[in-house]
């Protein structure tokens, strides 16, 4: 992940099991390198978030808050009608978590007028977490305030479980055990409906596909147990990294597990651009931020170009599951991903506060796809609520819905997440896929309308029983 910068002024359940696990060819041995998908700048203020117009002085871009998000995706109606997520629990994973963000999440929501959720338990299922350590643990506490504020702004009425682990993914597979021990813990104690996770780690870096079909455990668990599993693209278009520090990629396209699993519904990235009431200037766009040389002076220090784009492609591991069939033109005999997608955009950021340490107190701004999944996730807790009961694997829902055209469902149907990139002295471009009206592998089905999409989506899913 990126360095933080400062701103400092202002079907039948045994048939369609069976064909998500069929695996397809084989994958280059590495090591892997799971990372959380946000990436974060520089405090706004230590007392006040930033304005727009402060934002694009310090950044180049807009940034945008939870109002204008809400706006944005529709939710006033549903609000109105009492669909806040309520009788619903968000899950959130993430390695450490953050000591403070009890308090930090009180500080956002009193900022925003949010009121505070009906519950909010921290667990660590998996082991004790140690002791805060701001040179190792900051990274994920920075993750963790976005995915607890963000999916909370987006349905404020659902309870939220953060669920820590004590292991941070570095190489192999070390910390996606403690994952599944953790996520399995949540599925067989009816914890939650939807579990959003922001991490991922490239396919290319496992050692073999069994590697990955070994850490299924907690997936197929859900889908049994008709919990919603969602998993953020990735943050580096069409590549992704070759190595545990991140600092390398592949010069071929890539894509991430656990996004690109089957059971699992993989979120992507789109653009958003908002006026201050939150309303569209523009219509929605594949998040590519990679030739954006302004912002990449801001990110990188430097014009680039280096990959900065939302996460897609063909799995070189899961072969085309049953509920892709209708979009085979696309996917060939691969699973595609992303399903779905949400704002993610480094050109048009959202606010967070923290105060967890290793970095002074206050407003920040943040991007990647991490902030697309626990959106997404909040979106479910309304579906969720609606239907009485949890959904379960909504990606046959999605594609039924889309080949229907329901309302809600909002096509995405410009820009692509071809990156570029010098590495070892040569300049790289992967190409990445273009969006388009149908599903594309690099939008998925499109973005939401969320008063049209989440009652359609609460009638498709029939509660995640396939």
């Amino acid at each position: 992940m990126l360095p933080r910068a400062r701103y400092l002024g202002a079907a039948g359940a045994v048939a369609l099991v069976s064909g998500l696990l069929t695996a397809g060819a084989p994958t280059v041995a590495a090591t892997v390198s799971v990372q959380p998908a946000a990436i974060r700048s520089q405090l706004a203020s230590q007392t006040q978030p930033p304005t727009e117009a402060q934002c694009v002085t310090s950044f180049t871009v807009p940034c945008y808050d939870p109002a204008q998000i809400e706006t944005a995706y529709n939710e006033k109606p549903l609000f109105a009608h009492g669909i806040t997520g309520r009788g619903q629990t968000i899950v959130i994973v993430d390695a450490f978590g953050s000591p403070t963000i009890k308090s930090d999440l009180g500080t956002f929501d009193k900022q925003f007028g949010l009121p505070a959720p009906p519950s909010f338990r921290i667990i660590q299922p998996a082991g004790a977490v140690g002791p805060y350590d701001p040179s190792t643990m900051s990274g994920w506490a920075g993750e963790t305030t976005l995915d607890v504020e963000w999916s909370h702004s987006i349905a404020p009425g659902a309870s939220i479980l953060l669920v820590e682990t004590p292991v941070a993914e570095t190489e192999g597979t070390a910390g996606f055990p403690q994952i599944v021990e953790a996520e399995n813990y949540v599925v067989d104690h009816h914890l939650g409906q939807v579990i959003s996770q922001s991490f991922g780690a490239t396919e290319g870096t496992f050692p073999a596909p069994r590697s990955i079909f070994e850490l299924r455990s907690a997936y197929i668990n859900a889908f049994q147990h008709h919990v919603t599993v969602l998993a953020s693209s990735g943050d580096t278009g069409a590549t992704g990294y070759s190595n545990v520090a991140g600092t390398l990629y592949y010069t071929h396209p890539a894509v991430s597990w656990p996004a690109s699993d089957p059971l699992v519904t993989g979120v992507g990235g789109t653009q958003l651009s908002l006026n201050a009431a939150g309303q569209r200037t523009a219509p929605d766009r594949v998040w590519n931020d990679t030739y954006n040389k302004p912002l990449q002076e801001v990110f990188f220090g430097n014009a680039g170009p280096n990959p900065l784009a939302g996460g897609g492609g063909k799995s070189a591991v899961f072969s085309r599951p049953p509920y892709q069939n209708g979009v085979a033109n696309v996917t060939g005999n691969a699973r595609g991903v992303p399903d779905v997608s949400m704002s993610a955009a480094c050109s048009g950021l959202v606010v967070t506060y923290d105060s967890f340490g290793g970095a002074p107190a206050g407003w920040y701004v943040t991007c990647g796809t991490s902030e697309a999944s626990p959106l997404f996730a909040g979106v479910v807790a309304l579906a969720d609520q609606v239907a009485g009961h949890s959904l379960g694997l909504i990606n046959p829902a999605l594609y039924a819905l889309k080949a229907e055209r329901a309302p809600g469902l909002v096509p995405v149907t410009t820009g692509n997440n071809t990156v570029s990139f010098t590495q070892n002295g040569k300049s790289y471009t992967v190409h990445g896929s273009s969006a388009s009206p149908g599903y594309s592998t690099v939008a998925g089905v499109g973005t939401v309308d969320a008063a049209l999409f989440v009652p359609e989506l609460a009638r498709a899913a029939g509660g995640g029983r396939w």
